[in-house]
């Protein structure tokens, strides 16, 4: 990976990882088309996929800082809150752990099953198209005047953060948004549309910050991955290229191994600058215009990614 490669894929991080668009897809997308995590021997074309996957989890580093800076005062409040200090910032943090407790319990129990299931790109683009059409339901609802009469943030009850931690599970379907999960999940329980997004920014610093460490310490075992290769069944070939390499490094060593830190850093500081500026920017925009326009885009980019599968366009046809 060059640095170019790198600057592109933490600026659609940035920008696509908190508007309700998913930025799984995206990075799926932009990845293939750079040649990232491609490789025309097939053991090195492994590894290359998991350092791939790995750097695409690692640069939501980026996403973090952005909220935790954009969003300081309400973290402060949380930190107050844990010295006794501020009550409603103690009660924020228990909120945010309810909402939390779905997707690390689900997470764990169904990571396996989902990567080998649903990290197909059909299912991407299935999801894409799926939540256009939600948003444009819950868009037009709310310009009939629903969810006029929502509560704000120091509203929220553990029952409700609990309700949006569920919906924030469906978003481990490839190309459905965390963000526009909880987003919906937040007005499903009658927060205001402002409430509903600042929660789901900051239950993101929560889930994203997890889910980068959990991606960075967990081992990808190689030697296992490569042995399913077709056609390299013989124990000589897999035991000549094991030899090669560390085969069960955590994603963050695999990551470093492969790409050095430079793309890393390149990312996670693109990643931190345009998330910082779709943030700002999205919330104004919900507070002027809605979700419309982000279903009409997900509609489009949903139909898109449809044709790509059908003609198999990059190779995303067995992506």
């Amino acid at each position: 990976m060059n640095w170019w490669q790198a600057l592109v894929l933490g600026v659609i991080e940035g920008v696509t990882e908190y508007l309700p668009v998913s930025s799984t897809g995206h990075l799926i997308v932009a990845q293939k088309m750079m040649g990232v995590g491609t490789s025309a021997d097939p053991f090195e074309a492994v590894k290359a996929t998991e350092a791939a996957n790995c750097f695409a989890i690692c640069i939501q580093c980026g996403a973090i800082a952005a909220v935790l800076g954009l969003y300081w005062p309400r973290v402060r409040q949380m930190i107050l809150g844990l010295l006794g200090k501020d009550q409603e910032g103690l009660k924020l943090i228990f909120a945010l752990i309810c909402g939390f407790l779905p997707a690390a319990v689900i997470g764990i129990l169904a990571n396996d099953w989902i990567e080998a299931k649903l990290f197909h790109f059909k299912w991407v683009a299935l999801a894409w198209m799926v939540g256009g059409v939600a948003i444009l339901g819950v868009d037009r609802w709310m310009k009939k005047g629903g969810g006029s009469k929502g509560v704000e943030l120091a509203q929220i009850t553990l029952k409700m953060a609990l309700i949006i931690g569920f919906a924030q599970c469906i978003a481990m379907w490839p190309g459905t948004s965390r963000s526009l999960m909880t987003i919906l999940g937040g007005l499903l329980v009658g927060l205001r549309l402002s409430a509903a997004v600042e929660f789901s920014f900051l239950l993101g610093l929560v889930t994203l910050g997890a889910a980068t460490a959990k991606k960075a310490v967990w081992p990808v075992d190689l030697a296992e991955k490569w042995a399913a290769i077709p056609g390299y069944e013989a124990q000589t070939a897999l035991h000549e290229v094991a030899g090669k390499y560390d085969t069960k490094l955590g994603g963050a060593l695999l990551m470093w191994d492969t790409y050095g830190a430079v793309p890393l850093i390149i990312g996670v500081v693109a990643a931190t600058v345009s998330a910082a500026v779709a943030v700002k920017w999205m919330v104004g925009y919900l507070n002027r215009r809605g979700l419309g326009v982000f279903g009409w885009y997900r509609i489009a980019i949903g139909i898109a990614a449809a044709v790509m599968v059908a003609t198999n366009f990059l190779g995303l046809g067995a992506a």
